[in-house]
């Protein structure tokens, strides 16, 4: 496994990321994270890359062992109201709003970002495959929304988020055609899938996936 970066500067750093942004149903997710100088952990990666047992065993690890850390989510209403794009910015400066500890620098997963006050940021484009700091953010924004999805699956088993985390699979399309969408759906998302598409139309969500 490839080794992950430390650090980007010598500046007190905060890694961000967010999980969710393609999914139909459920809140976007955030995370910040600041890391110790002693954290060792070679496992951590980009949870993409990782197993779903991989990433809870790390969870504990990452709590434990990082300076800081801090999670926050937004609703698919908030999504509705100011788009997805703005909601995950936002669910990452609420994580940001969390910490005790000050960051210098932001490194932010991904190429969009809107300034934080007072603190200038980086965007790393594959941030959660080259840093640490933005890859156990990632972790912990992946095993928060999961846990969330699968108790939200208790209340509307049908759609199947327990597997699919409100993306849009098979499953949870045919589930959108018959009973409709419920009160976690993103409504200014695609939920209509009644009407059939040829291969070359079909919308890839499943890409996000994760292992």
């Amino acid at each position: 496994m490839i080794r992950l970066y430390k650090s980007y500067s010598q500046f007190i750093e905060a890694g961000c990321d967010e999980v969710g942004r393609g999914c139909l149903s459920g809140p976007v997710v955030a995370a910040a994270v600041i890391l110790d100088h002693n954290f060792n952990q070679n496992l951590v990666n980009d949870s993409k890359k990782l197993t779903s047992k991989t990433r809870l065993d790390l969870d504990s690890y990452i709590k434990e062992h990082v300076r800081e850390y801090a999670i926050a989510e937004l609703p698919p209403s908030f999504i509705d109201e100011h788009n997805i794009l703005n909601a995950s910015i936002h669910a990452m400066h609420l994580a940001l709003d969390q910490l005790t500890i000050r960051p210098e620098l932001i490194l932010v997963d991904g190429n969009r970002f809107h300034p934080y006050p007072f603190i200038p940021h980086q965007c790393i484009i594959k941030g959660d495959s080259k840093f640490l700091s933005i890859a156990c953010a990632s972790i912990l924004a992946k095993n928060y929304r999961d846990q969330l999805m699968i108790e939200l699956h208790e209340e509307f088993p049908e759609y199947g988020w327990n597997k699919n985390m409100g993306y849009a699979t098979k499953q949870h399309r045919e589930a959108l055609n018959k009973y409709g969408p419920t009160i976690h759906h993103r409504k200014s998302f695609r939920l209509d899938y009644s009407e059939v598409r040829s291969p070359g139309e079909v919308e890839d969500f499943t890409s996000d996936l994760f292992p």
